[in-house]
């Protein structure tokens, strides 16, 4: 995937390769899109909302006119209201970090340019600490 210039937090345009995650999810889309153009629907749209025109009538495909709507809608029926898009970065570094992919290479793909910042988004919680320990318990040489 290409991010252009001017659309990333830092200005810069870079490229990021897709997870499987993110390529199931786009293939689900465009089965929908398919659906949707047997039925008649043409849809300009990656991702879209069905609305109908009045109460209980036929639900058609509209643009996403709010982005920030539409993602505290996600997070609700996720169950995690209260999100905001800038968690998303924060977490992928986090998961970047977990995943034991090198620094340089995850500040690439997060569009951090230096260090410092890169480090007040890898925060470490309860859950890295415990794991940590487990890794020492696991080198760990018995005494005697």
């Amino acid at each position: 995937m290409r991010l252009e210039p001017n659309t990333t937090k830092n200005k810069e345009g870079r490229t990021f390769p897709f997870t499987k995650g993110l390529r199931a999810l786009l293939e689900a889309q465009h089965k929908e899109h398919q659906r949707l153009t047997k039925q008649g629907h043409i849809v300009p749209w990656v991702f879209f909302r069905m609305v109908a025109d009045e109460r209980g009538g036929e639900k058609k495909p509209r643009r996403i006119v709010s982005f920030i709507k539409a993602f505290k809608t996600a997070c609700k029926k996720a169950g995690c209201p209260g999100r905001i898009p800038h968690d998303l970065r924060r977490t992928a570094v986090r998961n970047l970090e977990r995943a034991g992919v090198p620094r340089s290479v995850a500040m690439k793909l997060t569009g951090h340019k230096t260090e410092s910042v890169y480090r007040r988004y890898a925060i470490a919680d309860d859950r890295d600490l415990r794991v940590a320990v487990e890794r020492l318990d696991a080198i760990a040489v018995p005494s005697g």
